[in-house]
Parts: C-alpha cells; structure tokens; sequence
C-alpha cells in the first residue's frame, strides 16, 4: 500500500459520494423518477474488490450498483444519462436507477429482484469454466438476499461445481428495513457461507483497504482453482434504504455513530498527506458534466418501443 493507491481509493469513493449527493439533489428537482437506493456509506466494499479484479471478469449487482457502476469503470456520464432516462444512457435510458448494464465493462446488472443475480453470477462463471476460461465473477447483494432460496442454491451449486466465483455480501445490518437479528436465527452470515464448504471471511466492510486485500486474497485463490470464496463486508448505509423509506426502523445515533467509521474519514487518517481538495475539485467538474451531458441527452423514439425484444437484436 502507498499514497498513490490510497489517493486514488479516496477519489473513487468520492466519486461516488458526491455522484449520490447530487443524484438526491436532482431526484428532489424530479430529473430522476421511479426508484432510488443510494450506497453512501458502503462505497469502500466496491471500490476495493473493483481493484481487484481485472477487465475480463464479470459483475453482478443489485439494484444499489451506482457505486459498482462507478468503480467498474462505467463513464458518469452514460450512469447519469440513464437515471435521467435518456437514450445516452448505459441501459438506453431502459432501466434507470435500478438496472444499469455495460457489457463493454462486464457490468451485468443492476438486478432489481432480491437474490435475483446470484444464480445468474453462477450460470456465468459455469460457463467460463466449461469453457476453460480463466475468469472471475464477482457477484455483490445484501444481506437481505440471505434470506432468499437462491442465496442457498446458488452456493451450494458453486460448491458442488467447483466454480470460479467471489460471493461478496454487503452486510448493513437492516436489508430493507428490518434489523438482522429479527430476520436470522444466525447472524455470522460468513458461517452459513461455510457451511456450503465454502472459504468464508468476515471483514470490515468500512475499510477499504482491508477490502482491497481481503479480495485479491480471495480471488487468487481462486484463479488457482481452488473454487468460490464468500466475503461477508460488514458495512452500513447512512441513507434510508431508498428515497421513499420515512427510516423509522433504527435509532439517529445509531446512524452517527456509523458515520464516524466513514470509510473517507478512516483513509484519511491513515493518509493524511492526500489531496482532498485536488479529488474534490476534479469531481466536482465531472459531475457537472455527467449532469449537463444527461440533461442535453434525447427521450428514445417511440418507433422504437419494440426493439430488443427479442435476444437476436444485440444493443448498439
């Protein structure tokens, strides 16, 4: 680790702080409609497994990917077309918020069902198997999914099957809004992982740093052929679950106290001879050009409300 790579994690989770920030500043102006799940506070768990994996691998997220969306490498530019709706957009302004896609990036979703991209995580890496390609998936969902059969399924055909993924649960304590405890007899949910006969972890979800180690650990062992591992990142939302959620399931001074294991904050103190102020004015200028880029963006034709239906018409 050196100050050049810590410099870059902090601008990465900036990045996307204040490309949230301002995305609940334009959903309150409705430039944004539908849904929005914002990921300020967990922004470390996808900035440091992004790090560690390489162009070729594959990511599944859930309907909270923006900030997958942007460690991945997904330009601003097309992530804020498409929560804007329009044509420039990632997902053709088709999916919004909740389902972003970049197959040049390998950014699979954007899945909006609970648990739904699990299994899709392990038909991919099924087929780079089959095909003896030396790929990883990583597959992101919350804890939420846990609760779900596919979560049970999924690693347990991984397991069985011997295949090259990273299961990576975003563990913030509440899913949608109900506390873990109230939801699971077992709390560990890196045990339940190992149960499957799976390597398992549990790690600090806050820490980017950790992450970014625990990761390429993770999937070293897995280019070896050594099969799936499972990260529990324990981590925290400091938004509500979504822009509808009035948040009266947990206490404000729960949420405060989280807020001082803000993974800027932490990187921070451990670098403190990083340029905020650099990071903060690039960003800035970034995202006044996503926003300007995707207000200057085109409503799709309505000639087109049939095309891609079916599979054989391949996106442009």
């Amino acid at each position: 680790m050196n100050l050049e790579l810590a410099s870059n994690f902090y601008r990465q989770i900036l990045l996307i702080r204040r490309f949230e920030e301002k995305c609940v500043e334009l959903y309150s102006k409705e430039k944004i409609r539908g849904f929005l799940h914002l990921y300020i506070g967990e922004e470390a768990v996808a900035v440091g497994v992004m790090h560690a994996l390489n162009d070729e691998d594959a990511v599944f997220a859930t309907y909270r990917e923006h900030g997958q969306a942007l460690a991945r490498g997904i330009h601003p530019n097309r992530i804020m077309a498409e929560l804007y709706g329009k044509e420039q957009g990632c997902s053709r302004g088709r999916g919004g918020s909740m389902h972003l896609f970049d197959a040049h990036t390998r950014f699979y979703g954007g899945i909006a069902i609970v648990a739904g991209g699990l299994p899709m995580a392990v038909g991919m890496a099924l087929s780079d198997k089959m095909m003896k390609r030396n790929r990883v998936t990583a597959c992101f969902f919350g804890d939420g999914a846990v609760a779900e059969g596919e979560f049970h399924e999924s690693l347990n055909l991984a397991a069985l099957w011997h295949l090259p993924i990273l299961f990576i649960c975003e563990n913030n304590l509440y899913a949608m809004g109900t506390a873990l405890e109230l939801t699971e007899s077992q709390t560990d949910i890196s045990l339940k992982a190992a149960s499957y006969r799976i390597t398992s972890k549990q790690i600090d979800g806050m820490n980017v740093i950790e992450v970014a180690e625990s990761a390429e650990q993770a999937i070293a062992q897995i280019r070896a052929g050594n099969g799936p591992v499972f990260l529990e990142c324990l981590t925290y939302r400091f938004r509500a679950h979504s822009m509808f959620d009035a948040e009266l399931y947990r206490q404000k001074s729960e949420v405060e106290e989280w807020k001082q294991k803000d993974p800027l904050i932490r990187l921070h103190q451990d670098w403190p001879d990083i340029n905020i102020a650099k990071h903060e004015k690039e960003i800035s200028h970034i995202i006044d050009e996503a926003v300007e880029f995707a207000e200057n963006g085109t409503l799709e034709s309505v000639d087109d409300l049939e095309k891609f239906i079916y599979s054989s018409e391949v996106a442009r």
